[in-house]
């Protein structure tokens, strides 16, 4: 099976290639390599790619998603068979500061991907949505069921935005798509501004750490591996239309299109004071705090109802927060030589 994998230098993008690669797909990879953080993690991640032993059926692409005319070139030479779109402008908190930035990678971007596949016969698109669609709602377990028509950040505004440009693909040209709604994934490998590299950066520097919403949060941690697999499975499994779908009472998860959204998390949400102190244990050391009010953009709690996704794929997120955090420390130190 020929892939392309966007955002291949990305923390999800880079192990979803090795995935792929390891039982023999081809993949194609394309990321702009931009400097919302360090482009040296980007290129060790992409390094590491570019070393598995099935390298030969990788190929790199330096290209933004929103550069139209080279999308649409790439996705002409290649005719793709499968689509996994990681690629977007990240982050709730940078969204209040470039929201331009979210229209062109998020909104642009993905019409960019919607159109290669329209015109090359892609079988399946899978992308990235994101736990942030659910917005206020206050509803927990946050179910693919449940309405989420009033977001709380642009970030979130424009995942939900792609799961209606989506369905809309869907629904006039029959391209199957499944959007992915992620819940906070970390690991080896993670992003710089997610709270766990922050956190374990500044408590090994002695530095304190920020504690939005005054430790109070809960967040469906979910392990990277856990996160892998659920991309894979829902890959092979080509999304199909539900023939019980009716307009007088909608289902917000499935259609009379061949179209899906899924949560993808650990459906175990752990307060943020308790994934501290396991990072604190994992370290050996102490973290001095700097308890904050919760930040604009940001929810409280997530907290996913997974059980489409297990019915439909049989996934099962099996790694729990101490082996998670745990690896990723190790990780951390190797590659910083802390």
């Amino acid at each position: 099976m020929k892939v392309l994998v966007t955002g291949a230098a990305g923390f999800i993008g880079s192990h979803v290639s090795l995935y792929l690669l390891s039982r023999g797909d081809e993949v194609v990879g394309i990321d702009n390599l931009n400097d919302y953080y360090d482009v040296t993690l980007k290129e060790a991640r992409l390094d590491r790619v570019q070393s598995h032993e099935n390298a030969s059926n990788f190929t790199f692409v330096k290209l933004a998603v929103e550069e139209r005319d080279g999308m649409a070139d790439l996705f002409a030479e290649h005719k793709f068979d499968k689509v996994v779109h990681l690629a977007a402008q990240a982050g709730v908190r940078y969204s209040l500061e470039n929201p331009h930035a979210y229209i062109d990678a998020n909104i642009v971007g993905f019409m960019n991907i919607l159109e290669g596949c329209r015109h090359n016969q892609v079988k399946h698109l899978v992308y990235a949505s994101s736990s942030s669609v659910y917005g206020a709602n206050e509803s927990m377990p946050f179910s693919v069921h449940d309405n989420v028509d009033h977001p709380v950040s642009l970030y979130a505004a424009s995942k939900k935005a792609n799961e209606l440009m989506a369905h809309t693909y869907s629904h006039l040209y029959g391209l199957p798509t499944t959007g992915l709604r992620f819940f906070t994934v970390y690991g080896p490998w993670g992003r710089p501004d997610m709270a766990l590299f922050l956190f374990t950066k500044a408590i090994l520097a002695g530095k304190p750490i920020d504690v939005f919403n005054y430790g109070n949060h809960r967040r469906d941690f979910t392990y990277i591996d856990d996160i892998v697999e659920g991309i894979i499975r829902t890959l092979d499994h080509t999304a199909e239309s539900n023939p019980e779908w009716s307009g007088k009472t909608p289902d917000s998860g499935t259609s009379k299109a061949p179209w899906r959204v899924y949560n993808i998390g650990a459906q175990t949400p752990v307060q943020l004071l308790d994934y501290i102190e396991t990072l604190e244990n994992a370290l050996g050391k102490k973290a001095e705090k700097n308890l904050l009010p919760l930040q604009l953009g940001d929810v409280p709690d997530t907290y996913a109802d997974v059980e489409a996704l297990v019915d439909d794929v049989g996934y099962r997120p099996k790694t729990t927060i101490k082996e998670g955090i745990g690896n990723f420390v190790k990780w951390y130190k190797d590659f910083y030589q802390v």
